[in-house]
C-alpha cells in the first residue's frame, strides 16, 4: 500500500525528529527474514531504547538531508531496516547481536556523530560496553581509593583496640595471682 503525500510528510517529519536527537544510525539489509524474527528484533530494540523501522529509502534520504547523517544517503539502497539511537552504541549493538544469530540480516553501513561507518566499524562500535556499564566501571575506579582508605582506618582502629585490651588482660591476670 503506497502512502499519500501527507503520510509521506508525516513519516519524514517523524524520522527527522528522531535523527535530530540521534548519535548513531545503522542500516541493515533484512531480505529473507521471517516476520517472527523481525518481531523479536523490534522487541529487543524497544527494550534498549533504539528506534527501529523499515522505511522507504527515498523518505529516509529526505529525513537525513542536511544533517550530520547525510553521508549515509549513498548507502540507502535495497530493502533496509533503520536503527536509530540517542545512545552511541545501542543501535549498533542491537543490530550486530541480532545479525550474529540470524545470517539473513546483513549490516550494510552506519554513521556515528557524522562519521561514516562500514560493517567492521559498526561491529567495533557494538563491542564497546553500554553507557551504564562504563559509568559503573568509572564509579568503581573512583570508589577504590576511598574504600581502601576506609578499610585501612578500620584495621588500624582494630589494632589499637587489641593493643589497649592486651595490657588490661595482663593486669587482670597479675591481680588474680
Amino acid at each position: 500500500m503506497s502512502l499519500n503525500l501527507n503520510d509521506k510528510k508525516a513519516v519524514v517529519a517523524e524520522i527527522s525528529a528522531k535523527v535530530a536527537t540521534a548519535q548513531t544510525i545503522v542500516v541493515a539489509e533484512y531480505r529473507g527474514i521471517q516476520v517472527g524474527h523481525l518481531t523479536q528484533l523490534r522487541a529487543k530494540a524497544r527494550s534498549q531504547g533504539v528506534y527501529l523501522r523499515v522505511l522507504k529509502n527515498t523518505l529516509a534520504r529526505r529525513a537525513v538531508e542536511g544533517t550530520a547523517f547525510a553521508g549515509l544517503a549513498s548507502e540507502m539502497t535495497g530493502p533496509l531496516i533503520y536503527s536509530i539511537s540517542e545512545d552511541a552504541v545501542a543501535a549498533a549493538k542491537v543490530i550486530s547481536e541480532f545479525a550474529k544469530t540470524n545470517d539473513k540480516l546483513v549490516v550494510k553501513a552506519g554513521n556515528y556523530a557524522g562519521k561514516p561507518l562500514d560493517k567492521a566499524a559498526v561491529s567495533a562500535l557494538a563491542s564497546i560496553p553500554s553507557r551504564e556499564v562504563l559509568l559503573s566501571q568509572l564509579l568503581g575506579i573512583m570508589q577504590a581509593p576511598v574504600s581502601g582508605f576506609a578499610r585501612a582506618l578500620a584495621a588500624l582502629a582494630a589494632k589499637k583496640e587489641a593493643e589497649s585490651a592486651a595490657p588490661a588482660a595482663v593486669e587482670a591476670s597479675a591481680e588474680a595471682a
